[in-house]
């Protein structure tokens, strides 16, 4: 599993949270810890969370709140933790968005292979319904809709076509020459390199709320990436 998979573990049990860790690292996943929910929130936000372990029995915050509030902006996998055998917990928790469940006490290599199974249930989805992720930004190429925050973004045909492009290509640094002849090459109004930075502009303060992820190269071009 690649090492920038971030695991986020909260547990009020600070030696629950330890050894989690361990476990966790040795399978290369990079790991988060918290000891609330309010805490686990603040690292949602200031970090790219790929998977959320999230205990139910917290005096500051409890899981169930929590996992609500998680759900009200991100679809991260997420995974609970509850001393309850019964079912009321597991049923609760699946209501609000939880992906899984594990009673305590459990054996960390059967958590990290729930992790793993719930992680390529999820991957799978994303491939059949043809999204592309990243932070907060997701694209429904099939439908051509973009989202922040689960909220829909209108941007126009060329807004979005630039985007997508940029999107599929992450990472990389492309002029706005490419970039131009790329998205206004074929069409028969082609517009000016100007063109490309209104767009630009546009496009970011339309995804103002996913962050600064179209970023200027200076004296070279346009790039899409999350900032670390």
């Amino acid at each position: 599993m690649s090492e920038l998979t971030y695991v986020l573990v909260v547990d009020d049990e600070v030696e629950l949270l330890e050894l989690v860790k361990t476990y966790l690292q040795k399978e290369s996943y990079a790991v988060l810890t918290a000891t609330s929910g309010r805490e686990a929130i603040e690292f949602m936000h200031r970090y790219k969370v790929e998977f959320v372990v999230l205990d139910v029995m917290m005096d500051d915050m409890d899981g169930f709140t929590a996992c609500e509030r998680i759900r009200s902006f991100s679809q991260v996998p997420i995974l609970m933790l509850t001393a309850r055998s019964g079912e009321e917990d597991k049923v609760k928790g699946l209501k609000l968005g939880a992906d899984d469940y594990m009673v305590k006490p459990f054996s960390p290599r059967e958590l990290i292979a729930r992790i793993e199974a719930v992680l390529r249930r999820s991957e799978r989805m994303n491939v059949q319904t043809n999204r592309l992720k990243m932070g907060e930004l997701e694209v429904d190429v099939n439908g051509r809709m973009v989202f922040v925050h689960q909220e829909p973004v209108r941007l126009t045909r060329k807004e979005y076509d630039l985007l997508l492009f940029l999107l599929e290509h992450r990472g990389q640094v492309f002029t706005r020459e490419h970039l131009h002849e790329r998205i206004w090459g074929m069409d028969t109004e082609m517009g000016t390199l100007r063109t490309v930075d209104t767009h630009v502009k546009t496009i970011r303060l339309k995804l103002k709320a996913a962050g600064a992820l179209l970023q200027t190269v200076w004296g070279i071009g346009y790039k899409l990436e999350e900032l670390s």
